[in-house]
């Protein structure tokens, strides 16, 4: 466990790096336009990244175990739909684990 000083001194490389992080595009392309592989990365990144996230999730399911994998699809499906009808991630992500947790409350 870190101690006081040890944990602002974290906090302050992490914030350095993600300032730095954020900074890095605009010192490179300030005034010019990015290359294009860039920008395709700009677009495809938050698929890319939400593809990943549900294959981690699903891939460890364990379907012999009750009805909790079943609950984990059914919420991830609400998500899905939710995110379709209403587009705005926070109402879909609160609307999927909200009945996630309503499915395991009312468990048999």
């Amino acid at each position: 466990m870190l101690d006081s000083t040890q944990a602002l001194i974290a906090a302050a490389a992490m914030a350095g790096t993600v300032l730095f992080c954020r900074a890095l595009p605009f010192l490179f392309f300030s005034g010019k336009k990015p290359p294009k592989a860039l920008s395709f990365l700009e677009t495809s990144t938050p698929a890319i990244a939400m593809a990943v996230l549900v294959v981690a999730s699903y891939g460890s399911l364990s379907w012999g175990s009750g009805p909790e994998p079943w609950f984990q699809v059914g919420a991830g499906f609400a998500v899905a739909i939710l995110h379709l009808w209403k587009r705005n991630a926070l109402v879909s992500i609160l609307g999927g684990t909200g009945l996630y947790m309503l499915l395991l409350a009312f468990q048999g």
